[in-house]
């Protein structure tokens, strides 16, 4: 479902003719073993690709145009290894639509105090080379993240690494279909927004769809598949009493079963990457599906419920960047508080939809009633979240702009929840609770979000940067005095 393996980032160096041929050798040297070096550090989840010393501006057109034009390319990484004239870049990076990282590096770490003369310093100008690179960057209004350090390091490496996951992912939202099975819950505000912007900023395509279409999957599952499946649901969790073959429940766990193979034919058959539905249309199922959408998030698929497109996009988004990392992404929903003087926290959960690549330990299948929906009780995984630092992440539709807030969380451990048969989630907010929560409604911040124990902040700053998206931050540094101010 995600795969980096055909993914590359494209490195060029910049540099010009004025050093001479000798000199753009150990250039172009150097810059094969930087790319080697970082290739080889472990570090990165995406190759990068050395594609040249450019030093006119026809050599840098033509090299962006490719990258642009390169399906598997998912950004470019430059670097000023000597003075590159800032105007020969011009035309090159007004029309790139890849996203850029310039890595101001430098090929040896420390100043040779004995020997250092002129040679060495022409050669080894990044430090002027990149404010020249810099200049023109900003002057052109070319969103870049800027990693600054000596390439060997493992937080140079790590930060490169980051801008290559969000990268992969603002590649994978370029033309992600989106299904909404059924339409927005009613009444709702937040779940809403404009589908034709949201394709325009982000890349991703949002098409509605009938129950109907789906319940005709559902209803042509076969027999020796549903049984399949629940074996295999028995072989993955816990099972509640009853839901075996033979007992009282099994005819619920056989239809959530019936309900994932339709799900999975449904989205297989479409190209979907992200989908949602309702608890308010299910006309056709016989329940609500729980398991279902919890196994196809763990398999990296988007989910929003109650027809939320942007969170189901989002979470796809927060599960490419993640792909390879310990901990796990989920869609989530802020659900209730625990305000407790010097002990507040909030528990976060939803109806049934909560992805097992966050649990603790091995989830448990079970069958409860839902309370809404009008259908048979749904079967769902329950489970607590692992303990650990997490980011809790909403984008809105502010109508004239898309916000991405972004709530730096610790989860802990809950106490026994032996009447709440849903998957969860307990976390402090930081700075605290009520900074975060305020800070939060102040920025219009939905009850749904992306959840993740594997992504810091600064992979969703990468990615809202090169959707060009307004983002903003709740951390241990809020205040929120200064926070309205921002938002202002």
């Amino acid at each position: 479902m995600i795969d980096y393996s055909p993914l590359e980032a494209w490195f060029f160096t910049g540099s010009q003719h004025l050093y001479g041929p000798e000199a753009l050798e150990r250039v172009r040297a150097n810059s094969e073993a930087v790319v080697a070096g970082l290739n080889g550090s472990g570090a990165l989840p995406v190759r990068v690709v050395f594609k040249g010393v450019l030093t006119t501006p026809d050599e840098i057109s033509a090299a962006l145009r490719e990258a642009d034009a390169a399906p598997n390319c998912i950004g470019v990484i430059a670097w000023m290894h000597t003075f590159s004239p800032g105007k020969m870049w011009i035309g090159g990076l007004s029309r790139l639509r890849r996203p850029l990282c310039h890595l101001h590096t430098q090929m040896e770490r420390d100043i040779p105090w004995s020997t250092i003369d002129m040679d060495f310093m022409n050669l080894n100008q990044s430090a002027h080379g990149g404010r020249e690179f810099g200049y023109i960057c900003s002057r052109l209004a070319i969103e870049r993240k800027v990693v600054v350090g000596h390439w060997r390091e493992p937080m140079v490496q790590e930060r490169v690494a980051v801008w290559l996951r969000a990268s992969a992912a603002w590649h994978d939202s370029q033309g992600m279909r989106i299904a909404r099975i059924g339409d927005n819950m009613r009444q709702v505000a937040v779940t809403e927004g404009d589908k034709v912007e949201a394709e325009v900023r982000f890349g991703y395509a949002v098409n509605g769809y009938g129950l109907g279409d789906l319940v005709a999957h559902v209803e042509a599952a076969e027999e020796a598949a549903v049984d399949a499946l629940c074996e295999e649901y028995a072989d993955s969790y816990t099972i509640m009493e009853g839901l075996l073959p033979g007992g009282a429940r099994h005819s619920s766990l056989r239809e959530a079963a019936r309900i994932e193979l339709g799900l999975r034919r449904f989205l297989a058959d479409g190209g979907f990457h992200a989908f949602t539905d309702t608890f308010e249309n299910l006309h056709g199922l016989r329940q609500l599906p729980g398991i279902a959408a919890q196994r196809l998030m763990a398999d990296g698929y988007g989910f929003g419920a109650e027809g939320d497109w942007k969170h189901a996009a989002l979470v796809r988004s927060m599960k490419v960047m993640a792909h390879g990392l310990p901990g796990g992404t989920s869609f989530m929903e802020d659900y209730t508080y625990h305000l407790e003087t010097g002990g507040q926290a909030v528990l976060g959960a939803h109806m049934l939809e909560i992805c097992p690549t966050i649990a603790a330990n091995t989830p448990s299948c079970e069958v409860h009633p839902l309370g809404i929906g009008g259908r048979e009780d749904p079967v769902r995984l329950v489970f607590d979240a692992a303990a650990g630092p997490a980011v809790n992440v909403t984008v809105v539709d502010m109508g004239d702009r898309f916000r991405m807030v972004v709530s730096e969380v610790e989860v802990i451990e809950p106490l026994a929840l032996p009447k709440l048969p849903v998957a969860r989630a307990l976390w402090e907010p930081r700075p605290d609770l009520e900074t975060a929560a305020a800070a939060w409604i102040h920025a219009g911040g939905a009850h749904h979000t992306g959840f993740s124990l594997a992504l810091t902040a600064e992979h969703l700053e990468d990615f809202a940067a090169m959707a060009g998206v307004e983002c903003v931050f709740i951390d241990g540094e809020t205040e929120l005095r200064r926070f309205r101010r921002e938002l202002r």
